[in-house]
């Protein structure tokens, strides 16, 4: 453990740390690694010893929480003994990034989505804002298909916590939902029981959206909520 912490340090880079500091506000454990760089060291340790390395992971700074995420992803085991490991992880997850960047690493979700979906469940009972928020990333990642799509809208359009990284999650996955099913997306814009803040926020993406024709924005401002 105290090597990779060690090889977390070599690969510092302090003006990232300072730039990706302001994307995390109320993150003051960040020591500065790039991305490419833990995903890197994750894929190393899942071929060499993940296990042992999730038993005895530490998790005191942003990149040890990220690193023990990423390893559940890239770990070759069964999806079982990933449901345990994540059950341990994502009770830990205190920001946006190591949420999202972690969840678009469980693509094995694609091998076994019943299993993952009904996985997911437990966590829109949660109280806890990024245990919401990983739920509805990954169903964002994994499950705006036809034979999800219906209830994955039902699913966002119920969701109710105060958490502003939940209602931004929830406004940015139903950008993506629009651009993949437009009318069912608009149909939910149409008649909801969205708070305000989510709803505006979820047609402001679409609006920003290069995916979205210029008609269609307009059409949308004229929806917000004054």
């Amino acid at each position: 453990m105290e090597n990779i912490r060690e090889k977390l340090f070599e690969m510092q880079d302090k003006k990232y740390r300072e730039f990706h500091s302001k994307l995390c506000p109320n993150v003051d454990d960040i020591i500065g690694v790039r991305i490419p760089n833990l995903r890197k060291l994750a894929k190393q340790i899942a071929k060499e010893n993940p296990k042992e390395y999730l038993e005895k992971a530490p998790q005191d700074y942003y990149e040890e929480r990220m690193l023990q995420g990423l390893v559940i992803g890239y770990m070759k085991t069964e999806l079982e003994e990933k449901m345990v490991y994540l059950d341990k992880f994502v009770p830990i997850i205190d920001n946006w990034a190591v949420c999202d960047c972690c969840t678009s690493t469980y693509k094995f979700t694609n091998k076994y989505p019943n299993e993952m979906w009904n996985y997911l469940q437990k966590y829109f009972s949660s109280n806890q804002e990024f245990e919401l928020r990983f739920a509805i990333i990954m169903l964002m990642d994994y499950y705006l298909t036809d034979e999800y799509i219906d209830q994955v809208l039902k699913i966002y359009d119920s969701v109710k916590n105060e958490g502003y990284y939940v209602k931004m999650g929830i406004a940015w996955a139903l950008s993506m939902a629009y651009v993949k099913f437009p009318e069912k997306t608009m149909k939910l814009l149409q008649n909801n029981h969205l708070d305000n803040f989510t709803y505006n926020k979820a047609l402001q993406k679409m609006i920003e959206s290069y995916q979205i024709d210029k008609e269609t924005k307009q059409k949308l401002k004229e929806m917000k909520r004054r």
